[in-house]
């Protein structure tokens, strides 16, 4: 494997939208959300290493979630985790441990990835990640992974791209969330990808990136370069990262550089955001019933996401495209059409049941 290759699992986020099962305690990423055995992070983790050396796999994450991410890959070291004592969103983080990163190898190329996606065809996801890796080593550009849309999604970025006949294409600009009549317009132009949030760059082009267009936040690390790697790199992130903005990489650096590519890719991408997001990657039964960990009867129901503690009996009758989701404390019974809502209804189960 080659030494000069890293990366960073983005490992830090709550998924709200995965309630009753994701909780601020312990999210989605900790989950066995498709039910194959592996948590989400475990699944993510296996994937990266398969072209990645073990040992240069960062994982950066809330403070809280140091034992749980040490519970669930105990093939790595406490120094590859990165913890945050702050909420500060993705450009503070990238920033660290580009800088760690550095530290260590100043002809270092990272992927940035999150930790709870879901892909389908790992091989082709190496071979893209190794297509990226080799750009990066040859050339002072910022990439990104820019998945090939298959419908008018607005619940994801677009990337626009210049096209042309090779594979790696300069992006034009990126667009948030679009309504559906963008979306369709989008789709129709055939020059926008979906932004999956997956990043590939040098450890040098990054951190000159965060010099140009960041440079307070980089003033903030940068007083940090003598104690990484070393037993007093801790303590300094606790006095300082909740100095740095709390900005995106998306909004702090990519939007404004000007040496941003994308690679088009199609290895059946899913960000498992939401529930009916699950429901759509798994495996189903005669009725169109997508179930993990439980046992059920169905009678006259169909087009359900059903998620239980395993071995949990769950019988359902009379009804359709409905999520049914089980733990050990409480029962989320939501249709598939108000999943959006589910976030909001772990917000008022928590202040009308005076959980922390």
């Amino acid at each position: 494997m080659n030494k000069n290759y890293y990366a960073v699992i983005m490992a830090g986020g709550v998924g709200s939208r995965f309630w009753p099962v994701s909780t601020a305690e312990n999210p989605k990423q900790f989950h066995d959300m498709l039910g194959i055995g592996q948590s989400l992070i475990q699944n993510t983790f296996s994937r990266l290493e398969k072209l990645i050396p073990k040992e240069n796999i960062l994982i950066a994450t809330n403070q809280r979630y140091k034992n749980l991410v040490l519970e669930h890959l105990p093939q790595v070291n406490e120094n590859q985790v990165l913890l945050e004592p702050a909420m500060r969103n993705t450009a503070p983080c990238i920033l660290y441990s580009a800088l760690k990163i550095q530290n260590l190898n100043q002809d270092a190329v990272m992927i940035v990835a999150p930790s709870d996606h879901y892909i389908e065809n790992e091989i082709e996801f190496v071979r893209n990640v190794e297509t990226a890796f080799q750009a990066c080593e040859k050339d002072d550009i910022l990439m990104t992974l820019g998945i090939k849309p298959s419908n008018p999604n607005t619940g994801y970025g677009y990337i626009q791209f210049k096209d042309s006949a090779k594979a790696i294409k300069k992006v034009v600009n990126f667009t948030e969330k679009p309504n559906l009549e963008t979306a369709k317009q989008f789709i129709e132009q055939g020059d926008y990808l979906w932004n999956a949030g997956i990043f590939v760059w040098s450890v040098k082009s990054i951190v000159k990136a965060f010099e140009n267009s960041l440079g307070d936040m980089c003033a903030i690390f940068n007083a940090g370069n003598s104690i990484w790697n070393t037993s007093n790199e801790s303590n300094f992130i606790e006095e300082n990262y909740a100095k740095a903005d709390n900005i995106s990489i998306d909004y702090g650096i990519m939007e404004g550089a000007n040496n941003v590519y994308v690679l088009p890719v199609d290895f059946g991408w899913n960000d498992l955001g939401t529930w009916g997001s699950l429901f759509d990657k798994l495996a189903k039964d005669d009725s169109n019933n997508a179930i993990v960990n439980a046992k059920t009867l169905f009678k006259d129901a169909n087009n359900n996401m059903v998620r239980s503690q395993q071995g949990k009996k769950i019988i359902v009758q009379g009804l359709s495209d409905y999520i049914i989701v089980e733990t050990n404390d409480t029962i989320l019974i939501c249709p598939k059409s108000e999943e959006q809502s589910i976030k909001q209804l772990s917000a008022e189960v928590k202040e009308k049941f005076n959980l922390i």
